[in-house]
């Protein structure tokens, strides 16, 4: 299983660990950008990290509201086969698409706790929400998922595509990584995504 490392003030730290590329949106969005920790195996190699744009999402609905909120986040995962686990008792599957569409599913309901659930309900919520996400990552041919060709590095990528009460979903694949991505507020049409230059320049 994969965990998360980093603080918020070094997340940086992890991105620079990885081997392979990052993405988030491209040079026409000129909003905020921010990092999440990276996730990464029992090894410590890192294995995917989010990229932020626009409002850093919150999951205080006393104090926040959750409709006002405009983002999209990136998700990068390695392109990784099948492999031996680091101290081979078990083996690792291999990432693909439906990796990068079950984390960018499972970000998106993390930061959106229904406002009028009470607070007791709502581990039990995002358990059975998640469960859901996952099966969905795993049928991406099937009926709740369409196609959304966007520019990645200039070149038309097609992405699998989904949108709920709670905001929108996609997945697909570039050069070097799968890609995910989720928001709400801020429509996925008409974005562009592209290798990051310069990861050091996000806060985070």
């Amino acid at each position: 299983m994969e965990t998360k490392t980093g603080t918020a003030d070094r997340a940086v730290d992890g991105y620079l660990m990885a081997d392979f590329p990052w993405y988030g949106l491209d040079e026409a969005f000129t909003g905020r950008r921010w990092l999440t920790a990276v996730g990464t195996s029992a090894d410590g190699t890192v294995e995917h990290g989010s990229i932020g744009h626009g409002d850093e999402p919150s999951i205080k609905a006393e104090t926040t509201d959750p409709q006002a909120q405009r983002f999209a986040v990136v998700v990068t995962v390695a392109r990784r086969p099948g492999r031996r686990s680091s101290d081979g008792t078990g083996v690792l599957e291999a990432t693909s698409v439906s990796s990068a569409a079950w984390l960018a599913g499972s970000g998106l309901l993390s930061c959106t706790w229904p406002t009028h659930m009470e607070r007791a309900l709502r581990q039990d919520w995002l358990d059975q929400q998640i469960a859901t996400a996952w099966d969905l990552a795993d049928d991406l041919a099937g009926p709740h998922w369409s196609t959304l060709t966007l520019p990645v590095d200039g070149e038309p990528t097609t992405f699998h595509y989904r949108e709920s009460e709670y905001g929108w979903v996609m997945a697909g694949s570039a050069r070097g990584a799968h890609l995910g991505a989720y928001g709400r507020g801020m429509s996925a049409y008409g974005l562009g995504l592209a290798v990051v230059k310069d990861i050091t320049s996000y806060d985070g």
